[in-house]
């Protein structure tokens, strides 16, 4: 079955730069709102500087919209979107090539990300950084975002010649080991024990795995799939699995770091008393609302979709792309919230 090729569509640039743009706007209120924005320094006292440290967010989310480009693309590449005798072409090889541009920007991204994290960690302006490089290549941050800029940079040149769908699966293989990386030094490691840093850990890459998977996979449905059933169908499936592990891997996340504390609180009470809370509870709604999504796209424009009326579920698709942009502005903004 073929889908109408008449549906109404929404430029890919104005989606595009209002996914980006939703994405930082809800970074910057919710670091605001939080508690997590940089603060001047007190007089006297010297650092990284007040634009390098809001350097640090912004810098982290552009490489995490361009790891769930990259990751959309490629999954459209190697699994979603049909293909002959294992060869790419037409949507498919267009799939591999927005990747490789992709995966360009997060190495990109990844270089900044590695600077100005040095810098405010070590508390130097970007400009003495070059003196203390020793002191910097020491900070496992610096180390797994170097390492992701290598990987990245491979990336990049696997997709850009890439022809095959054996090929595209190495790629999406090698987007996988890019991404897990700095997460091993990230929020999930916590002052508890090993286990529960362990747990901690392992959440977090499973959650943001499918946070990817399920972002990327529907922005590169609305780009590439359009005209294929076929992917909507397996998208919808892949859809389903990684909201479950979403959920449970969330609600496992918020136990670690807001149950079970020894100054008392329990876990709903710091929603409404932290600056950390608060954001969790705003990606608990956020994520009620992809639930609710994900169910009417099943129960009312997926039916419609098949009955060749695909207006419904494209515009509707484009909205869900917007609030999980504004979910990836929010995750970045709790990494940065004390």
């Amino acid at each position: 079955m073929t889908v109408e090729t008449a549906a109404p569509r929404v430029s890919g640039k104005v989606l595009g730069l209002g996914v980006v743009a939703a994405g930082f706007v809800v970074l910057v209120v919710a670091l605001l709102a939080a508690g997590g924005a940089p603060k001047p320094l007190p007089a006297g006292l010297t650092g990284a500087g007040i634009s390098v440290s809001w350097a640090v967010p912004v810098l982290r989310l552009l490489g995490d919209l361009s790891v769930i480009a990259t990751g959309g693309a490629v999954l459209a590449a190697a699994w979603l979107l049909p293909a002959t005798d294992g060869k790419l072409s037409g949507q498919s090889l267009r799939a591999c090539q927005d990747a490789a541009v992709a995966a360009g920007v997060w190495a990109v991204a990844s270089i900044g990300g590695l600077l100005v994290t040095a810098s405010v960690i070590l508390g130097v302006p970007l400009t003495q950084l070059g003196s203390r490089a020793g002191d910097a290549g020491s900070l496992s941050q610096v180390r797994a975002l170097a390492v992701a800029v290598v990987l990245t940079a491979v990336l990049a040149v696997i997709l850009s010649g890439a022809r095959t769908v054996a090929t595209a699966r190495v790629a999406l293989v090698l987007t996988a080991a890019a991404l897990t990386g700095p997460l091993l030094t990230g929020h999930g490691a916590i002052e508890r024990t090993a286990f529960w840093s362990v747990l901690a850990t392992t959440s977090l890459i499973v959650h943001v795995s499918c946070a990817t998977a399920w972002i990327g996979g529907l922005g590169s449905l609305i780009r590439y799939g359009r005209e294929q059933a076929a992917a909507v169908e397996r998208f919808s499936r892949l859809a389903l699995v990684c909201a479950v592990a979403i959920g449970l891997t969330g609600l496992l996340a918020a136990e670690i770091h807001l149950g079970g504390r020894e100054d008392g609180f329990g876990l709903i009470t710091q929603w409404v008393t932290t600056g950390y809370g608060a954001l969790v509870f705003a990606k608990a709604v956020a994520f009620v609302v992809l639930v609710w999504i994900g169910w009417r796209h099943r129960q009312v424009t997926l039916p419609a979709l098949a009955a060749n009326e695909p207006a419904a579920f494209w515009r509707l698709a484009a909205v869900e792309l917007l609030v999980m942009a504004g979910t990836v502005g929010l995750a970045v903004a709790l990494s940065r919230t004390p």
